[in-house]
């Protein structure tokens, strides 16, 4: 038995609709032995699929194929995740260093934003200040 591809994805959770999983597929970020597939393509048990969204490379191995969408906890009976740590390490640091950079029209940083860069730009030493001075009284 062989499932397209699309429908392999949007049915195991890893996009959230099958047109999501089309697109990514056309755009070249959905491959199989890093060849870029069509959203028709065909797959099958034991295929390795790479899944590029920017800026960590994800991978599942096939384990069951299926058309019809599911719940979360039944994903762990079609797909093994068997993405390098190394990608897990990326998205953490672009996790942390997000706020920072941030791209060129994204508009005013949020309240939590600013925040988020106060406790990141603050020295840690300036909150072991004690300005209580106690001065002797003649």
């Amino acid at each position: 038995m062989e499932v397209r591809i699309d429908k392999w994805m949007w049915a195991t959770r890893i996009f959230k609709s099958r047109t999501i999983a089309v697109e990514a597929c056309k755009k070249g970020r959905v491959m199989i032995n890093n060849i870029a597939v069509k959203p028709s393509r065909m797959i099958k048990v034991g295929d390795v699929l790479q899944i590029r969204k920017p800026p960590v490379t994800y991978s599942f191995k096939v384990l069951a194929l299926t058309e019809k969408r599911m719940g979360a906890k039944l994903v762990s009976e079609f797909l093994e995740n068997v993405t390098s740590p190394e990608q897990y390490q990326i998205l953490e640091l672009e996790r942390i260093n997000g706020f920072v950079n941030r791209a060129k029209g994204m508009g005013r940083p949020t309240k939590k934003d600013r925040r988020n860069l106060d406790t990141f730009t603050t020295p840690e030493f300036m909150d072991d200040f004690d300005f209580d001075f106690d001065f002797e009284e003649e």
